[in-house]
């Protein structure tokens, strides 16, 4: 008999992708979100995902499982349902800890910044390799189109987000993954919203560090101090380090051969094994390909695969995406929004620029963290490489004027070449007034930002 699974909050990128996920596994796959509207419902009616407002409706009769997005809370009718009347259930994470990942190599990429881009990477590289892996990845990477799948093979690559997993469940969201290889990028302070300090995530990453098996690899940044604190509280597993050329004495080191991060070499044990150029910009990108270099060595794939999938790598959607082109400007998009993340891609984006044009960098402060003072005194040195940033004020939603980023100080710190102004509609009308063919705009946001992309480019056209 069809077993049926219910899916709380489906309209959200992860648990769409989980409903995804189910359906291939041949369950009967229903879900239930308060705003459901394409192009995520058409996507997940593609599917064959029966979608609802959420009603107690849903769960009659009573599913075999019921699957509870993290965005889901107390007060909502079908959490009180379930609860009440008993109903089987568990987060998204641990959905996929028990039901997707039994017998399956995990390869899990966590960190700070870059996981999207290297699980996407190292993705496409064991499809390459002709490994036929499954995956499950935040964003969408161009090689594949969607964000998640079944694959055939015995790896499966997942995005490990050290986000808390649901209202009832507050550890990572990353424990649930069972890693056989792990790829620690990098560790900061983020998600003040959950985390009290940085400790506080290390904990998290301990925790992480204690489920891999002493059979399994972690590849970790050798250039992250705060990544070396946490394996020194204790490690049952071989480590792979990676670092910049000339630094630590990592197994693995990446040297830059273009400013722009566009061209590189990777040395493993000394020795110089690839030379690589691809279509990613940033030095991020480069230390990203070379822990996805490591992993896959120690997954059996050769260097002369490795490599050249490197160069075909197609990158993901909203990590400096070109999104159009009018009266000789370029307009990218960019989901950067930690003081680290921004750094490195206005960096890369100027240093990429094959014009005497101005880079116009456009940002909304609009993450929980970002919206705060928690990051003040660190903002205004990631746009040393711009040649004008503006912003629009964050939201104070839930914050005390106190803790507000305070944005007319951050744009005095930058200089003059910095500057606020109140909403969508007003930054294009300063950009269309400004702009000079061979300029760049790159729009920093982790949202929609009111349509500023197109909105901007129909502007220009005019």
């Amino acid at each position: 008999m069809e077993k049926k699974i219910h899916i709380l909050g489906v309209c959200g990128t992860a648990m769409a992708a989980i409903a995804a996920l189910a359906k291939g596994m041949g369950w009967r796959v229903t879900g239930s979100d308060a705003g459901v509207y394409p192009p995520m419902s058409d996507y997940l009616e593609g599917l064959g995902v029966e979608i609802a407002p959420f009603n107690v409706a849903n769960l009659k009769p009573a599913p075999d499982l019921c699957v509870i997005g993290n965005a889901m809370s107390r007060g909502n009718v079908e959490v009180e349902y379930i609860l009440d009347e008993g109903l089987a259930c568990c987060s998204g994470p641990q959905f996929v800890g028990d039901y997707i990942l039994p017998g399956r190599h995990a390869v899990v990429v966590a960190g700070t910044h870059g996981k999207t881009t290297t699980s996407s990477l190292l993705a496409y590289l064991l499809e390459q390799a002709g490994l036929a892996p499954g995956f499950l990845i935040g964003g969408i990477p161009e090689d594949f189109a969607t964000g998640a799948r079944q694959g055939e093979g015995v790896h499966f690559v997942l995005e490990g987000d050290e986000y808390d997993t649901a209202f009832f469940d507050k550890r990572s969201k990353f424990l649930h993954y069972h890693a056989r290889t792990l790829i620690l990028n990098n560790l900061e302070y983020d998600h003040a919203d959950i985390f009290a300090d940085l400790a506080a995530i290390q904990t998290q990453f301990y925790h992480l560090i204690r489920t891999v098996p002493a059979a399994g690899n972690i590849i970790v940044n050798a250039d992250d101090v705060n990544l070396e604190a946490v394996l020194k509280r204790g490690c049952w597993t071989p480590i792979i380090r990676f670092s910049r050329y000339g630094g630590c004495d990592a197994e693995w080191q990446w040297q830059l051969l273009s400013e722009d991060g566009s061209r590189f070499q990777l040395y493993h044990h000394h020795e110089m094994v690839m030379e690589v150029e691809w279509g990613m910009i940033g030095q991020h990108q480069v230390a990203n390909a070379c822990a996805v270099a490591a992993a896959a060595t120690a997954m059996g794939v050769e260097a002369t695969v490795i490599a050249e999938a490197l160069r075909s790598f197609s990158g993901i959607r909203r990590r400096m995406t070109l999104v159009g082109e009018a009266r000789g400007v370029r307009i990218f998009d960019d989901f950067a929004h930690h003081p680290t993340a921004i750094r490195g891609v206005v960096a890369g984006a100027k240093a990429a620029m094959k014009t005497a044009g101005r880079l116009w960098v456009v940002v909304e402060p609009r993450s929980n963290t970002m919206r705060t003072r928690i990051h003040q005194q660190t903002l205004p040195a990631c746009f040393m490489d711009a040649d004008q940033v503006v912003f629009v004020p964050p939201s104070d939603r839930n914050l005390a004027p106190e803790e507000l980023l305070d944005i007319d100080a951050v744009c005095q710190a930058i200089g003059a070449k910095a500057t606020v102004l109140p909403d969508v509609g007003a930054i294009i009308a300063r950009l269309t007034a400004h702009l000079k063919s061979g300029d760049q705009v790159l729009v920093l946001s982790n949202g929609g930002f009111d349509a500023i992309h197109q909105r901007l480019l129909k502007a220009l056209k005019v």
